[in-house]
């Protein structure tokens, strides 16, 4: 029988004005342990104050005390009856990538519905009774719960736990972000200290995979090293289906994991190339160390930082296609080496690491900015891609470029003024074709322009990407761990209805 929005919503609900300061709803939140406050002008529902927008405020860097409700609220969210089934709110908060809705009778609001009401439901239905049309490509389905970071494409905001990566990436170093992610809280001082020096420990390549690397790396190109490496690795360490080891044990095969693929990437890539490897440095960071174990002299410090801010911002961005493969893969208790293989697989894909590249290839191919125009309608015209630009999540500006807008201009050069006036002619153009689109440039756009700049082959631009995506991968495959269901997921079968019997031969 079908289940009523009345038997889930969260009742009576918890309601404030909209001249309400955002310390109020705070404390309103707090003293009842819930993640939405429900916004009202007299009986009437005029918005939705959730935990998500506290965190874009305090992004925003906006005062608690002064600051009313109604500027950072969802203003008029869909709202449901209490009677309707709860198919219906499936819709507001998949398509709509709402997390909590407010119901409403006799036009007064009576309760609140959550993503983790219409979850519980979900477990128990059966495939086939889930009826409509099924999202391709599963966009808008949440398919598990995550604290590791989250993504709101409408609103720009991006963050890992509940720090702005954006921010993190300014005031604070990899390893420290690095730390947040794997044991949810950012360090002080001596724990930052301490934890550079676990992973700076780690950093040498075990004996068996140093003698193997060379064959490896002339055999592809670097993310089938990676892929390939990281499973060595895995076999030669002896690590164990993640089901039969406690947290402890596979936060050391993370870092340890983590720690290695730089020096694996920079090694494979020498080799590649007819150089000896250089062997990684403990008195440098992860940024540093990997500019000097491709370069084999120290990098200027403008370069290492902007490497490293690039890596900050993207150690993790939700449940994209590798994070989502690698959990799958965790699910059924596989070790951390396969977990992370799948992931390097998905990655290599081009339509989800390839971009940063691509983006440079095509500021070769304009050349200059005169010819941007053209370039870019002709381009449209026959159907082409306009790389870095655009976002299957982002429905505004990438935070990511933006931050990285400022990196490249700080590193400055011909480079990074080409890049700018590109990226002003293609809004302007794809603003004009695509009217019901609005285009933005994505991160790889300027990751390519920066890590371009700072002297990074092209192609390790993706593997370079993958270096800092580990630390996520690893981030999320603990999590999974540790509170672990096997994911699988059902189908809709869609061929030949079965005969009454099988014909004879």
């Amino acid at each position: 029988m079908p289940t009523a929005v009345q038997q889930l919503m969260s009742s009576p609900p918890v309601t404030c004005a909209t001249g309400a300061s955002l310390a109020e709803a705070t404390s309103l939140m707090h003293e009842r342990q819930i993640g939405s406050v429900v916004v009202t002008e007299g009986a009437a529902v005029v918005g939705i104050l959730t935990e998500r927008d506290l965190l874009r405020a305090a992004a925003g860097r906006a005062d608690p005390t002064g600051e009313p409700v109604h500027r950072w609220m969802t203003a008029r969210p869909d709202v449901l009856r209490s009677d309707e089934e709860v198919g219906a709110a499936w819709s507001g908060l998949t398509h709509h990538h709402y997390r909590h809705l407010p119901v409403v009778d006799g036009g007064g609001v009576v309760g609140v519905v959550s993503l983790r009401d219409l979850l519980a439901v979900a477990q128990i239905r059966p495939a086939e009774e889930a009826g409509g049309a099924l999202p391709r490509g599963l966009e808008g389905v949440v398919v598990a719960e995550t604290s590791v970071g989250d993504v709101r494409g409408r609103e720009g905001f991006h963050h890992y736990r509940q720090y702005p990566a954006v921010e993190l990436a300014a005031r604070r170093s990899l390893e420290d972000v690095w730390q947040l992610l794997f044991d949810g809280a950012l360090p002080d001082r001596t724990a930052s200290a301490r934890f550079c020096g676990e992973v700076a420990a780690q950093r040498e390549l075990p004996p068996g995979l140093a003698a193997l690397l060379p064959s490896v790396a002339r055999l592809g190109g670097p993310l089938d090293a990676l892929r390939t490496g990281v499973s060595l690795l895995g076999a030669e360490l002896g690590w164990r289906p993640s089901h039969d080891i406690g947290p402890d044990e596979l936060r050391a095969q993370a870092l340890r994991l983590c720690a290695v693929v730089p020096t694996l990437l920079a090694a494979a890539h020498r080799l590649r190339h007819g150089l000896d490897p250089v062997p990684p440095r403990a008195d440098l960071p992860t940024a540093a160390n990997y500019l000097w174990m491709l370069r084999g002299e120290e990098a200027p410090a403008a370069h290492v930082r902007a490497v490293e801010q690039y890596l900050v911002l993207t150690i993790d961005h939700g449940f994209n296609a590798s994070t989502f493969t690698g959990r799958v893969i965790t699910s059924t208790g596989a070790d951390l080496a396969a977990a992370v293989c799948g992931a390097v697989g998905a990655l290599s894909g081009p339509l989800h690491g390839g971009a940063p590249s691509r983006a440079l290839d095509m500021l070769d191919a304009i050349a200059t900015p005169d010819r941007a125009e053209g370039w870019i309608r002709e381009a449209v015209g026959r159907g082409d891609r306009i790389m870095g630009f655009g976002h299957r999540v982002y429905k505004t500006d990438d935070p990511r470029s933006v931050f990285l807008r400022g990196v490249a201009r700080s590193l400055g050069g011909p480079l990074v003024d080409l890049a700018e006036r590109v990226e002003a002619t293609a809004v302007g153009v794809l603003a004009d074709l695509k009217p019901d689109r609005r285009l933005y440039t994505n991160v790889e756009f300027f990751a390519g322009v920066v890590l371009g700049t700072c002297g990074i082959p092209r192609e390790l631009f993706t593997p370079t990407f993958a270096a800092s995506r580990t630390i996520g991968w690893a981030a999320h495959v603990m999590e999974q761990a540790a509170d672990n269901r096997l994911i699988r997921p059902a189908a809709r079968y869609t061929g030949p209805p079965p005969p009454e019997a099988v014909p004879p031969a």
